[in-house]
């Protein structure tokens, strides 16, 4: 039953998105365009908190270090937008990958805490690096190209945008479906445990940081396909606690949570444009609310009821047989 609602909700998602191009008006468009990016960069945050269990505060910088080298492709060569996605990708994994190699001896608070660190050192090199993002001013950028088709709008990039998404999304699912989706949970559950089933969960680790920050990566390659100009502002602590809210209020470990999270606080985060002087305590508000009173979030807390209900129904079943 589940699978099928999962089907017929995918394809309702799909017929909505093939005509929308068609009906909606540009804004819309854009807004859509940014929810597709929200959805990839939740779904890299999913990898390292929701799978592996290591919580970590830097998915901003990825993302900032993503639109950075994409622009800068962009602005020096107008190669095919494939590779300046790819190369952002590659460039925030490495990176990642790294910051993995030195985060894996810590762990909860202390790795947050290093993860933050990491996080506010590259705002500010994105601030101050003038020659490269050109500082405080902001980085403009030129249009991305695919195969001589310039994307000068959020209709051109709309496509790209929902195949990126789509695309993403289903390396997520086959991900954690995989071995090292396994591995991704055996080491979330326990280092230990998993040193013991042969697991090694320092190389886990380090691997879960370079994929959570490709995701991140490739999100900022998306982004410079319908937007021209990115601020460093923009990249601070709090869009990574935005992606944290989605994934927390989706229910952490949970896909699904973390999509129709996306979606959800895409929306929230375009209606509190118009308050952005409350837009950090109705975040905080709303974190502080689901961490206390629905800790796995809406959709790891149903799938919990349904199991508990499963197994009350089989226990009852038993009672009676007896």
């Amino acid at each position: 039953m589940k699978m099928d609602f999962d089907k017929w909700a995918l394809a309702a998602a799909a017929v909505v998105l093939a005509v929308l191009p068609f009906i909606a008006s540009g804004y819309i468009l854009y807004i859509v365009n940014l929810l597709m990016i929200y959805i990839v960069l939740a779904l890299g945050l999913h990898i390292v908190i929701g799978e592996t269990g290591q919580f970590a505060l830097s998915h901003a910088a990825f993302y900032g270090i993503g639109i950075y080298v994409a622009g800068i492709i962009n602005n020096a060569w107008h190669p095919n937008l494939v590779i300046s996605v790819l190369v952002a990708g590659v460039v925030a994994a490495g990176l990642g990958y790294l910051l993995g190699a030195l985060a894996i001896r810590m762990r909860d608070i202390y790795l947050a805490l290093s993860t933050f660190a990491f996080g506010e050192a590259m705002q500010w090199v994105f601030l101050n690096w003038n020659e490269v993002t050109n500082g405080s001013n902001g980085y403009q950028m030129s249009p991305a190209w695919f195969f001589g088709f310039e994307l000068t709008s959020d209709l051109r990039a709309y496509p790209f945008t929902v195949l990126g998404a789509a695309l993403m999304l289903w390396v997520t699912v086959w991900l954690s479906r995989s071995q090292l989706g396994a591995a991704f949970r055996a080491v979330r559950e326990s280092d230990v445990a998993a040193q013991a089933m042969g697991v090694n969960a320092n190389v886990i680790k380090r691997v879960a940081f370079m994929c959570s920050a490709a995701y991140a990566g490739m999100a900022g390659g998306l982004y410079t396909t319908f937007a021209s100009f990115i601020h460093p502002e923009s990249l601070g602590f709090w869009t990574t606690i935005l992606i944290l809210i989605m994934i927390v209020v989706g229910g952490i470990g949970s896909v699904r949570g973390a999509v129709i999270g996306a979606v959800i606080f895409g929306l929230i985060s375009e209606l509190l444009r118009q308050v952005l002087s409350f837009q950090e305590i109705i975040y905080g508000l709303i974190l502080i609310g689901f961490m206390m009173f629905a800790p796995r979030g809406l959709f790891s807390g149903r799938r919990r009821a349904r199991k508990a209900a499963a197994a009350t129904g089989a226990g009852s079943s038993g009672e009676t047989q007896a």
